[in-house]
């Protein structure tokens, strides 16, 4: 597949030919990875998550309660990809309002891994991941709100960034927690990925939350020679199955061999990071999917009075993993539980922030794994719980606003990618891609 810093070269002419091809690849192929084929703009087509708003699309979160609706607006992230040369092109599956690990969430149904048919590619944006793993994207936008563009690149062999919180504006994005989401790069490698974060990022004034720094151009200054000092964190590892812990062994040493300084370091019990995360983001989406109530957008039940309206279509438009976060984020925010929950959660919330700066204190980055073990199969996890621990590695990053990028590092015995992500202090993606290119260039990933 060519790369996106190659088709940034390639003529009009030669862009309309791709599309063409990419677009039929995807009919073709079996993965569902995209449920749309949309087009806006010209220039280099770049895969667009399922809940970032481009105008004049039909844009559904993969929800069966926003069947219909076409979007009047169009995201910033979209705007500023037409400005630097690309174009939105083709929806990508994803969980239902991104609340999933796995895409099987998804109304439009699951996506398959092209690693392994029978394999998840994750989530949220699995659709993404897996359509740029398999050559049918040369790069896509996804959002991560606790790991749901970082370990769908994991899973599939791909590279998958998280730019620090209010660096990409949110404007257009469909919200989940709001104070966690950030729209990021899938792409297929450091370098690709740097273009796509690049093109994507800078200060939004529709954005409340979004970051006036300046904004340097990491591309055209990306360094993989540099060397830094990179923390690990000891108490991590012991949690991820033998597949993860011999490429993150195999990783710290190509780290060493390529001039790093590694350094050793402890963080609270991932678990507080899970609680925390699950009170939070439940307690945000509950309120933010409150407006899909069948008077605004998409579909209506069959109702006789506006209680029953109410009712009858978040009842038959919402899926059941989104369901259970709206009833959890209810809970957590009702009258008694609140200070006992939500009150306590944000208290961790600033413990875990507080870590990480410590750390960034005597290290430039964090090596960290990203899933505790390579894509399960489609169907093999059978609770929620289940599900939620697949994050116990990327939640904390979100919590804390924090930048990390996903790389695949090794293969496991089965031939399924490994992952390993970096994270750095907020707003420094300039030493985090640095790193990126140095770790990518160390590991020698064979595709």
């Amino acid at each position: 597949m060519i790369t996106l810093k190659e088709a940034l070269t390639k003529s009009k002419e030669e862009m309309v030919a791709l599309r063409v091809e990419l677009e039929a690849k995807a009919k073709a192929s079996e993965l569902n990875a995209y449920v749309g084929f949309e087009s806006s703009g010209e220039g280099v087509p770049i895969l667009i998550k399922d809940n970032i708003q481009v105008k004049d699309w039909s844009v559904t979160s993969a929800s069966k309660i926003l069947q219909g609706y076409i979007a009047p607006y169009e995201a910033t992230a979209i705007t500023n990809l037409k400005a630097h040369g690309m174009m939105a092109f083709g929806r990508a599956n994803m969980d239902e309002f991104a609340m999933g690990s796995t895409t099987e969430s998804s109304f439009y149904g699951p996506t398959k891994n092209p690693h392994g048919t029978d394999r998840v590619p994750g989530g949220s944006s699995g659709g993404s991941a897996a359509a740029v793993a398999a050559g049918i994207a040369i790069a896509a936008l996804g959002s991560d709100t606790g790991g749901s563009i970082r370990q769908p690149a994991a899973y599939c062999g791909v590279v998958g960034m998280k730019p620090t919180y209010g660096r990409v504006s949110r404007f257009g994005l469909a919200a989940y927690a709001s104070s966690l989401d950030q729209i990021g790069p899938i792409a297929q490698n450091v370098e690709d990925a740097a273009i796509l974060y690049d093109a994507i990022k800078g200060h939004d004034a529709k954005d409340s939350t979004s970051a006036a720094f300046e904004n340097e151009d990491i591309v055209s200054t990306l360094n993989p020679d540099v060397k830094l000092t990179i923390a690990l964190i000891d108490n991590y590892i012991s949690e991820a199955d033998s597949d993860i812990q011999k490429a993150y062994a195999q990783t710290v040493e190509a780290l060493k061999a390529a001039g790093h300084t590694i350094v050793h370091k402890n963080m609270q019990n991932t678990k507080y990071d899970i609680a925390t995360y699950y009170i939070l983001a439940t307690a945000e989406a509950a309120t933010n999917l409150a407006r899909f109530d069948g008077v605004r957008y998409g579909i209506r039940a069959e109702a006789k009075n506006t209680e029953e309206l109410f009712y009858n279509t978040r009842s038959e438009g919402f899926g059941e993993e989104v369901k259970r976060r709206i009833l959890l984020g209810n809970f957590v925010l009702s009258s008694g539980y609140y200070d006992a929950y939500y009150v306590k959660a944000q208290k961790v919330r600033h413990l875990i922030r507080d870590e990480f700066n410590a750390i960034f204190e005597e290290a430039d980055l964090i090596l960290s794994p990203v899933a505790p073990s390579v894509a399960p199969k489609i169907g093999s996890i059978h609770s929620p719980l289940e599900m939620y621990k697949s994050d116990m590695y990327t939640i904390a990053i979100n919590l804390a606003g924090l930048p990390a990028i996903s790389l695949p590092v090794a293969k496991n015995e089965e031939g399924m990618p490994v992952g390993l992500q970096l994270i750095a202090k907020a707003f420094n993606e300039k030493t985090l891609f640095d790193g990126a290119a140095s770790m990518e260039k160390a590991v020698k990933y064979q595709k």
